[in-house]
Parts: structure tokens; sequence; C-alpha cells
């Protein structure tokens, strides 16, 4: 994690920074974490929720999660934005954060979270002049 850190934010408790200028297109960290079914993804997630621990589950597919509470990269102190500068990609079966533009030093690094427009919504707090307000998709 030499080209970001993880600092206080503004949009939620922690956030993931650039340390560096980053170009648009940019591979800037890998998402890591245990991969786990989604059955115990789900019920992790419950878990995390119920503790009031921040939620560290990134969903793969329909067959898995990733828990990044379990070997995470720092990645996941990426915050939800409605008007993101990165966004997740899967190259490979691994999930990388890249630039959607250039990224100056001292920004933070935020993509969309996408959640299911059919889940309970969650409130946006991004405070974009795009924001939607809430993290899930438009129905």
């Amino acid at each position: 994690m030499t080209n970001v850190e993880v600092r206080q934010s503004s949009i939620h408790n922690k956030g993931l920074f650039a340390l560096l200028p980053l170009r648009k297109g940019e591979r800037i960290i890998e998402y890591t974490g245990e991969k786990i079914s989604k059955k115990e993804g789900d019920r992790r997630s419950d878990e995390q929720e119920a503790s009031g621990k921040p939620m560290v589950i990134f969903e793969l597919d329909d067959k898995w999660d990733l828990d990044a509470s379990v070997g995470g990269s720092g990645a996941e102190y990426a915050n939800h934005s409605c008007n993101p500068n990165v966004e997740s990609v899967d190259a490979e079966g691994k999930i990388f954060l890249i630039a959607l533009r250039d990224i100056k030093a001292g920004e933070e690094l935020t993509y969309d979270y996408n959640f299911d427009a059919e889940a309970e919504h969650t409130p946006c707090h991004c405070g974009s002049p795009q924001c939607r307000g809430k993290i899930n998709r438009p129905e």
C-alpha cells in the first residue's frame, strides 16, 4: 500500500487516500480478504451489522464473497460515492480499484458500491452534488 493510506474521512469514519498523484486507468490496490461462500458472507454480514463493526464483505459473484476483516489490503476503507473517482474491476478473479480519472495526492478514493436496488436501502453521505441519497443502485 505504498500509493495510498488510511486516515479519517469526512464521508464515513476512515477512508482511503492517495499519497501520490494517480493516473486515469491506473491499478491502485487489490481488494483482498478471505474467500468465503455466499452463505458464510451473509452470516458474517449479519454478525458485523449486529455488532456495529464496519462492513468489509465484498460480493464477488452469486457464489463467493471476500471478507477483508481477514487479510484485507486496506482497499476495504475506500468509501462509497455517487460520483466516484475509482471503480472496482474483476481482473482474472482478483478485485482491483482502478482510477476513473486523474486523482490528486491527498484525494479520498471512492467507488460506487452499487448495493442491490431491492435490498434494504442504505443512506448515502458522500456529499456529492450527484448524490442519490442511498448507496443502492437506482431502481
